[in-house]
């Protein structure tokens, strides 16, 4: 899926992949991380982190996109396949400097509501996170589904019309408050990082690789 909304991205933006170092393959938790991070020319910062690990039971992706060029929500889409689950997340956050239309994923959210809903618990983070954001969990039987949503939801993300951002400063404000809160509060893939590679590589890591701020 990670290679479908990369290639949606790429069809709208000239893209250019970063040189992130030894940053590329990381082992935390029993799991090996592979990461990729771009330039996506008048879009902003989008980074891919593949995971798997436990023999093959568990397998996670991730695709983040800080909108620092256009005035969109940071996006951030995580699919966990584990144990025969399924489970799907979607998070927006409120990195916007002006107005901003959400009505086109609040629309494709509202035709996929029947799907299993998943309780994402209460984070520091709530305040800021849109109420278009997903969060589903189902059995393999739901990922075609899954699979629907998350194209047709990135589809509505990537087409919503929204102006250029002229102050950047503001707009690089607004996302380094929400990294630097992971860093902070932390969380489950960041606590996982800060334990396998101390705090200052985590940094860096979020910084500089997977949100670019």
């Amino acid at each position: 899926m990670t290679n479908k909304l990369l290639t949606a991205i790429k069809n709208k933006y000239p893209v250019t992949e970063l040189d992130i170092g030894d940053m590329k393959t990381l082992k935390a938790n029993g799991m090996t991380f592979t990461i990729n991070a771009y330039n996506a020319e008048g879009l902003g910062h989008v980074s891919v982190m593949r995971a798997k690990g436990f023999f093959g039971l568990m397998k996670m992706d991730t695709l983040i996109i800080n909108p620092l060029n256009v005035d969109l929500p940071l996006y951030s889409y995580d699919r966990i396949f584990a144990m025969g689950n399924d489970t799907l997340i979607v998070e927006l956050y409120d990195t916007l400097v002006g107005d901003y239309s959400a009505k086109a994923m609040a629309d494709v959210k509202n035709r996929y509501k029947d799907l299993p809903e998943r309780d994402p618990g209460e984070h520091w983070y709530d305040n800021i996170k849109l109420p278009e954001s997903i969060s589903t969990k189902g059995k393999k039987a739901h990922t075609p589904r899954f699979d629907e949503l998350t194209v047709a939801h990135f589809d509505a993300y990537i087409k919503s019309p929204a102006s250029v951002v002229t102050d950047m400063a503001a707009k690089q404000a607004k996302a380094s408050y929400y990294v630097n809160g992971l860093l902070t509060n932390g969380g489950p893939s960041t606590d996982v990082f800060k334990k396998a590679l101390g705090y200052d590589k985590t940094e860096k890591l979020f910084k500089q690789v997977l949100f670019g701020v």
